[in-house]
């Protein structure tokens, strides 16, 4: 693609990114055949060819950004389908998290959506602001029907009916690797996914330890800016990087920064990218290489082989795992090991619809894609659902009466851990066993 960008926008690291990002693309349409927005809208603007027309008409322009963009933009998941199915490798999320970034310095949003992005950025990365909102939002849960903001009524309705109480876990310490220690990883424990659910962490301690890693909760650790990096507020999830890029290299030598939010890993990754032309580029591009889900590390420790359980598991690739990290079958592998039988649905590169806080933002666009995904899932008649991310995890459990897991309480409860929550007895009378 041709591109007109002058040589004093070039100048800007930004601008110089997403030119070579747009010169790359050539325009073929392939990206539009997995484009969940584009499959549900029909909408050539709603594909990623057509927002990379948009995007490059308003960086070129250099004008500020027009309700026509920031509609077409903001109804974006941020799937990364397009960038696995690209055949040019165009790397579309660059360009949209600076799309989103002008976006979100030249365009005057009405106010409620002012006012609901700014209360989403203050209370979700912040795990004790959630939990209070959580609890209030159970009270107007009985109400959501009744609210006509589409935005507030799905806010509610996705307020779950109980929470987990606080884990120990969370707090800054170290859990020692049981016998000869292997790796020493610290774990990313996250905001919104501590509060929502906090077995997923106790079982990723339980399993590296297992394993022979210690795992370090590091002090100062907290959100990995995702949530308000997708809404173009760089400073602010800059911040949120440089909080635990500091935190995590403050202490002993680490082997890996462990993730079981992919969501979070996806971001995390790209810290080195974001963090470019910071002070703390070097250290950033550090964490970036050290960052590893949760699934690539149970392979580098040679998870091992267990009794099979029976257990017809389906599996839930999400986005940021498979297109944005490109892990595919690592999970998928861990499970057949550890004794599950393993079956995937149909359009399993499809987004279920959460993609952070977009279930939120744009609702009715989630419903559809979270219905296509679970007809998909139920199709299959598993007798649980696997996934590897919490937004996935609550965004299916809403809409079927199938169990919905994370992997990795699967893996744990196969070599010796507590059977997960989410799973009644009556699925399986067998102890797990290695």
């Amino acid at each position: 693609m041709r591109t007109g960008f002058t040589e004093e926008q070039l100048k800007d690291p930004a601008t110089r990114r997403s030119n070579e990002i747009l010169r790359s693309c050539v325009h073929c349409g392939f990206c539009t055949a997995t484009c969940p927005t584009y499959q549900v809208l029909g909408d050539e603007l709603d594909s990623p060819r057509g927002r990379i027309y948009l995007i490059k008409d308003m960086l070129e322009s250099g004008r500020p950004a027009d309700e026509r963009t920031v509609r077409h933009i903001d109804r974006c998941l941020s799937c990364l389908a397009c960038m696995t199915t690209c055949p040019s490798g165009v790397h579309y999320m660059h360009l949209v998290d600076h799309a989103r970034a002008h976006i979100e310095k030249t365009y005057k949003r009405p106010l409620f959506d002012r006012l609901l992005r700014w209360a989403l950025s203050r209370i979700i990365p912040y795990p004790g602001r959630f939990r209070l909102a959580l609890l209030g939002a159970r009270l107007g849960r009985p109400f959501a029907s009744l609210v006509p903001e589409p935005r507030l009524s799905a806010m509610l309705a996705m307020a779950p009916r109980s929470l987990p109480p606080v884990s120990e876990s969370s707090r800054p310490q170290t859990f020692p690797a049981q016998g000869e220690r292997r790796m020493r990883v610290a774990l990313m424990t996250g905001c919104a996914q501590q509060v929502l659910n906090t077995d997923i962490n106790d079982a990723t301690i339980r399993l590296l330890t297992r394993l022979g890693c210690d795992v370090v909760i590091s002090d100062g650790a907290g959100c990995c800016g995702a949530l308000v990096h997708h809404m173009g507020r760089e400073s602010e999830s800059h911040a949120q990087a440089a909080r635990n890029i500091n935190a995590w290299l403050s202490g002993e030598e680490l082997d890996a920064v462990v993730i079981n939010t992919s969501g979070c890993g996806t971001t995390v990754k790209d810290y080195g990218h974001m963090l470019r032309n910071d002070p703390l580029a070097e250290d950033a591009a550090r964490i970036s290489s050290l960052a590893m889900d949760v699934s690539e590390v149970l392979e580098k420790l040679d998870y091992p082989e267990c009794a099979p359980r029976g257990i017809r598991t389906a599996y839930h690739a999400a986005c940021s795992l498979q297109h944005g990290q490109g892990v595919k079958s690592a999970p998928k592998d861990l499970l057949r090991r550890a004794g599950f039988e393993v079956v995937e649905p149909v359009d399993s590169h499809l987004c279920c619809g959460s993609a952070g806080t977009y279930n939120l933002l744009q609702p009715a666009i989630s419903d559809e894609l979270k219905t296509r995904k679970i007809d998909a899932l139920e199709a299959v008649a598993p007798g649980l659902i696997a996934a590897g991310n919490i937004g996935c995890m609550v965004q299916i459990g809403s809409g079927t009466e199938v169990p919905v897991v994370h992997t990795v309480e699967l893996l744990d409860w196969a070599t010796g851990g507590p059977r997960p929550r989410a799973i009644p007895e009556t699925i399986d009378s067998r102890n797990p066993t290695p």
